[in-house]
């Protein structure tokens, strides 16, 4: 049992079921919990397992070469609808530059299946980290050691089993496990290896492998990364030192970094040559 109170949720404590009492609070995070009563959009969010913040999240699109910004967002830091590869789908369908064939560069928080998925639809290249895989057990096998046949809707995994799968995406090979020679470089349930494919799982794997093998991908985005991330370092700093939002809520917040954004690109483009000359904005020629 748990509930949300002005301190955030709450447990029985260590050796106690709450019926005599004894509260603590919860070491976890409820979903969509606020956590400020003077500012109730702000929420916690992880950069990393090791770096929390508390506010709201910012989202840009710039042009790796140039540095200029073409797009920007300001959302609540928790929820779905508000991660980064969720909200890079928003700017992917905001986009209307015609034509496709252009590259869009993002780091693993980017290499969701569902983003990857719209990338390609839309006719361009996703040139983003893939995410680690994570064995069930250390140095175990990852989903890229079994097989998938779509056609056939069927899994194999590495001792030669083959499963079906089912209309929930979900293979289990359940009592093939038990006397199985790989069992324990494959899992520690007791009820068998379970795997769960998502609907992008043939371009999700594409994208690893291309990570492990390509070094072009890997030197693109080596080359063309950083780029986007000093940008990013430009919004949320100054003279070396990070800004804090100054204001409350998401619409105002959202607002400021509008005209943050709009005043670094003045700034990129007055140092590329832009000048005003007879009421008319012009950009100077760019030498090679």
């Amino acid at each position: 049992m748990s509930t949300t109170g002005g301190q955030g949720p709450v447990e029985p404590a260590e050796g106690s079921d709450g019926t005599d009492g004894r509260w603590r609070i919860a070491r976890k995070v409820a979903p969509d919990r606020v956590i400020s009563q003077v500012d109730p959009e702000a929420r916690h969010t992880r950069k990393s397992s090791e770096v929390r913040r508390d506010g709201y999240r910012a989202h840009v699109v710039a042009e790796p070469d140039t540095g200029i910004i073409t797009d920007e967002a300001l959302t609540m830091a928790a929820g779905p609808a508000n991660s980064d590869a969720a909200v890079a789908e928003q700017f992917l369908a905001a986009d209307t530059t015609s034509g496709g064939g252009r590259e869009w560069y993002g780091d693993s928080a980017y290499g969701t299946g569902d983003l990857r998925g719209a990338i390609d639809a839309a006719g361009h290249d996703a040139v983003i980290k893939p995410k680690p895989l994570q064995a069930p057990v250390e140095g175990g096998f990852t989903v890229d050691d079994f097989t998938v046949d779509e056609q056939a809707a069927t899994v194999g995994c590495p001792a030669g089993h083959t499963r079906p799968i089912s209309a929930g995406r979900r293979v289990s090979f359940g009592a093939l496990c038990r006397a199985c020679p790989l069992l324990a470089r494959c899992t520690t349930s007791k009820t068998g290896r379970k795997i769960v494919l998502h609907q992008q799982d043939d371009i999700l794997r594409a994208a690893r492998r291309d990570w492990a093998t390509d070094l072009e991908v890997r030197d693109k985005y080596r080359k063309n990364r950083p780029n986007v991330e000093r940008v990013v370092s430009q919004i949320a700093s100054r003279g070396g030192r990070r800004l804090k939002l100054r204001y409350r809520g998401t619409a105002k917040n959202h607002a400021w970094l509008t005209r943050r954004t709009a005043g670094l690109n003045l700034r990129n483009l007055l140092g590329r040559g832009l000048t005003r000359t007879a009421g008319l904005w012009a950009l100077a020629p760019q030498t090679a």
